[in-house]
């Protein structure tokens, strides 16, 4: 850091697409982008266990 008036700072990837269509570049990721987070397999597979049962809840209270 020659420059005195650039901090350490974290910066977003770049960006392609517009609106609703607008993504992270895939090509200008690499694996030092994201979270580190093990145990996002298994919560997401808890999480998706108990959508049906609420779904059929909501159908039931729909049914009334």
């Amino acid at each position: 850091m020659s420059d005195p008036r650039e901090r350490a700072t974290s910066r977003p990837p770049p960006v392609v697409g517009e609106g609703c269509a607008r993504r992270y570049d895939p090509e200008a990721l690499s694996s030092e982008d994201g979270t580190d987070f093990p145990g996002a397999e298994e919560l997401w597979r808890q999480l998706q266990e108990k959508v049906p049962d609420e779904s059929k809840r909501v159908e039931k209270e729909k049914g009334r």
